[in-house]
């Protein structure tokens, strides 16, 4: 059987959204000085699609877009089982000597990000790398704190948080379900 999901308060719409990756942008900038030797590392599956979003925005702002890699951090977790104790490499991703800024959607206990980062360490030597999360909703179990945050949600370990997305689920928006 099948639990319902309830939902007990929508903490965004997609006008709100729009404003955090706006915002997000500009911080990304600043802090960087621009977007030389920028590229955005985006968690699948929404933080891959929040990675496009503030790469287009970051287009829009500086009239150039910085490169965009889509990263499955689950081969990497450490709740997985590793075969002949070798990862297997993340193609297509070159973070050496570069800023890399990892994108998520929810950041929640830290496990999901020490993957991602367990992943660009096999991939070559970041110059730097920095979290960007549209959704912290806390309750880390490792000592990961994002440089970039859409908002602060603090939430009890009995709700969730739903983001959804237009590109994945046919709308944006984020609520606490429980």
């Amino acid at each position: 059987m099948r639990t319902q999901v309830q939902v007990k308060a929508q903490i965004m719409d997609a006008s709100a959204m729009q404003r955090s990756i706006t915002r997000m942008s500009h911080e990304i900038l600043e802090r960087n000085k621009g977007l030389a030797g920028l590229v955005l590392v985006g968690i699948r599956t929404r933080g891959a699609v929040l990675a496009e979003r503030l790469a287009d925005k970051l287009s829009e702002i500086e009239g150039t877009r910085p490169p965009v890699c889509h990263l499955d951090p689950r081969p990497y977790r450490d709740d997985v089982a590793v075969q002949n104790g070798q990862r297997p490499p993340v193609p297509g991703l070159d973070v050496h000597d570069r800023v890399a800024v990892l994108v998520d959607d929810v950041l929640y206990t830290g496990r999901t990000v020490r993957a991602a980062l367990d992943a660009l360490m096999c991939t070559g030597r970041a110059r730097r790398v920095q979290l960007a999360a549209l959704i912290d909703r806390g309750h880390r179990e490792l000592p990961i704190r994002a440089d970039f945050v859409g908002k602060n949600v603090p939430t009890s370990r009995e709700e969730a948080i739903a983001v959804h997305l237009c590109e994945v689920d046919g709308e944006d928006g984020v609520w606490i379900v429980e």
